[in-house]
């Protein structure tokens, strides 16, 4: 919402969003921002999101196609995700590959990470498309990724 704001000419200190991130009332216009020198509210949590594609990890992350029987996903407060398909649906093979979002919530990156890995491991996808939800969860579990 902020990039249509700013292309309709709605300067940052007056957008709600920004007002906010600093820390001013969002209805108190009054109040400048000044971006140089103001201090910003600095987040008290993490965020971590995962793509769902129709990819075949094992073959160069090609694109893959064809119908998905099934998807079994389970929101928690601390982690929601979308799917952009429907049961029985299919993944053209000239669609974009991404169908899905998984985004986990923490109070910092490790406890977002662990959020994440948990609900990629309960991610079920039915059909004959491949996808790198297992290599996700392999990822999310190397030093590499932990270390950051």
């Amino acid at each position: 919402s902020v990039q249509l704001q700013v292309a309709m000419g709605i300067p940052l200190q007056n957008m709600p969003d920004i007002r906010r991130f600093y820390g001013k009332a969002t209805h108190d216009l009054s109040s400048t921002i000044d971006f140089f020198t103001d201090d910003y509210v600095y987040p008290t949590t993490h965020c971590i999101a995962a793509r769902i594609t129709a990819e075949n990890p094992d073959d160069g992350f090609k694109p893959t196609s064809g119908c998905i029987d099934r998807i079994k996903f389970q929101s928690s407060p601390a982690c929601w995700g979308y799917f952009s398909v429907f049961t029985h649906a299919g993944i053209h093979e000239f669609a974009d590959s991404q169908f899905g979002h998984v985004f986990a919530k923490g109070r910092d990156r490790e406890e977002a990470r662990r959020t994440l890995a948990l609900a990629l491991k309960g991610i079920e996808i039915a059909g004959e498309i491949r996808n790198p939800v297992d290599y996700l969860v392999e990822l999310c579990g190397t030093e590499a990724f932990i270390a950051n």
